[in-house]
């Protein structure tokens, strides 16, 4: 494919308002999660997500009787970490993604409730680093932390919203792509990537990456995959991604569009789009691209940009 093809091809992508999927995408890394037991109420099992590989963290009020704390699946965890009144958890590649398992925790001093539970949720690729679960009164400090966080969030919003509006005022094609400043003097630089792209090995059942081309504009990167469904029952339609670098950090994911379903035994293209500077974008990246409630996923290592 020519530059001049590449360009064409990330314009018509920008000014396209139709997509099979985004939504998860855009969405931040999950932060601190607060929980509140209450002694007199009977109080239903919160969901956790959890994701093979990453870590979460609980950390309560109150000690624990460590030797007492009940794990579903617990020989399929790297780590079952427990502490005074802290638990780290670390689950392994050997869980599903989708699966659910139960985690009780009882509570040294008696005091009500004396026990919880939560179901943990096993997700592809994102995990809920950080519970703080409280029996008691949270201090002040708590509840200004928990304020200053969603203004930070209300922020981010607005900051979204503009985007929206502005790409919906800009004009299509490459004239958007000039208007947005997304396309400089240098234009929009493309490379086939498919022989360096190590896709794992858990992939050979359900989705093959059978092409794949990273591209490069003045303010962000872009994917094109091409999938083909080797396995499994109904379409494939992508629901979430994340882009990960060597040190943990993600990369904003911005669009996630995909062509069409993909029938089993056919293929579909599938473009990420993430927010990228330079400086923040150099070397390689792991991609994870998963379905809604479903365990068919497929994970890129290796991706790099021009």
């Amino acid at each position: 494919m020519s530059s001049s093809s590449f360009v064409v091809f990330l314009g018509l992508l920008l000014a396209s308002g139709a997509s099979v999927a985004q939504s998860e995408a855009a969405a931040p890394s999950p932060g601190m999660r607060r929980i509140e037991l209450a002694p007199d109420e009977a109080l239903s099992a919160p969901e956790i997500a959890i994701s093979a590989g990453l870590s979460t963290t609980f950390i309560f009020d109150s000690d624990l009787k460590r030797d007492e704390v009940e794990v579903e699946g617990r020989d399929r965890f790297s780590l079952v970490d427990v502490g005074q009144a802290t638990l780290r958890l670390v689950p392994s590649a050997r869980l599903t993604a989708g699966e659910r398992l139960r985690l009780v925790v009882r509570f040294r001093d008696g005091a009500a409730p004396a026990s919880t539970s939560f179901q943990l949720r096993v997700h592809p690729a994102k995990a809920e680093p950080l519970i703080e679960v409280y029996r008691g009164r949270r201090t002040i400090e708590t509840y200004q932390q928990e304020a200053r966080e969603v203004r930070a969030e209300l922020m981010r919003c607005q900051d979204e919203v503009a985007r929206l509006v502005a790409e919906q005022n800009a004009p299509g094609g490459l004239a958007g792509l000039v208007s947005s400043s997304v396309l400089d003097e240098h234009g929009v630089t493309g490379r086939v990537v498919t022989k360096d792209v190590a896709q794992a090995a858990g992939n050979a059942n359900a989705l093959e990456a059978t092409s794949v081309k990273s591209y490069r504009s003045a303010t962000g990167v872009a994917i094109e995959i091409n999938l083909k469904v080797k396995a499994g029952a109904p379409p494939w339609v992508a629901k979430g991604v994340t882009l990960r670098g060597k040190a943990g950090a993600e990369l904003k994911v911005l669009r996630l569009w995909q062509q069409r379903p993909i029938p089993i035994g056919e293929f579909g293209l599938v473009v990420v789009e993430a927010d990228a500077p330079t400086k923040g974008s150099q070397g390689p990246f792991s991609l994870k691209l998963w379905e809604e409630d479903g365990p068919r996923m497929i994970t890129l290592g290796n991706v790099t940009f021009p």
